[in-house]
């Protein structure tokens, strides 16, 4: 169960949610809890769950190690901060700032060799779902950004489906639509490979989502900002 705050809290804003998240899913064990939080909030977060079972992970990161790259951020910066995640192709980062499957691979590559762990996102856009092309597109992101990772690579990634039509939009895949998507990707990365759902994840669908066989877990974007609303995600 993974946390996507994208442009949200500040260190302040980041202490007081640790505070009272943390008493909620104390007893979790039945899943891994990761919390990706904005570069800046990274410190206050990896401080605050020091010592619980929430991992801390970054939003995104540059496939160089360092150099005159300003304003990025590297595998091994996150590492040494104490992060385990970082998230990689977001449909948010390919729509606004130009990631392409062939990117996403690189700083997957990078984010595995600094010792971090990736959920790798997937998924289509409304337009090409109307089109029937919800496989052709999955295939085509899984042949260019996943597909050239090595066995033990592919053993340190999660991949995250988000039907980009379904975020923020407060629009979900049903459960059967999410599953039959799951399946797709599933068919190439195969039966260990472990497959979220992200898109308009709440408390009042997670149950149902969660059914299905294929889910394997969420990425939760605006429900995992509240504390309670994203501890009732956890513990659904």
């Amino acid at each position: 169960m993974a946390a996507n705050w994208k442009m949200y809290k500040t260190p302040a804003e980041t202490k007081t949610f640790f505070e009272n998240f943390l008493p909620l899913v104390k007893d979790a064990k039945h899943c891994e809890i990761a919390v990706c939080a904005p570069f800046v909030d990274l410190p206050a977060a990896i401080d605050a769950a020091a010592g619980s079972n929430v991992a801390i992970g970054g939003q995104n990161l540059y496939w160089a190690k360092e150099g005159a790259f300003t304003g990025e951020i590297s595998g091994p910066m996150l590492k040494t901060l104490g992060c385990e995640w970082v998230i990689v192709g977001h449909s948010e980062r390919r729509q606004y700032f130009g990631e392409t499957d062939e990117t996403v691979l690189k700083r997957t590559k990078a984010a595995i060799e600094a010792g971090l762990k990736v959920i790798v996102c997937v998924g289509e856009l409304l337009a090409e779902r109307e089109a029937g092309e919800t496989e052709a597109v999955l295939e085509k992101q899984y042949a260019g950004g996943i597909a050239g990772l090595s066995a033990e690579e592919k053993a340190q990634i999660v991949i995250a489906y988000e039907p980009v039509w379904a975020i923020g939009t407060g629009k979900t895949a049903t459960p059967e639509m999410a599953a039959d998507a799951h399946r797709v990707i599933r068919k190439m990365a195969g039966a260990d490979m472990r497959i979220l759902y992200g898109g308009s994840v709440k408390p009042d669908n997670v149950t149902a989502l969660m059914a299905q066989e294929e889910i394997d877990g969420a990425l939760v974007g605006g429900a995992s900002l509240d504390p309670v609303s994203f501890s009732k995600i956890v513990n659904f």
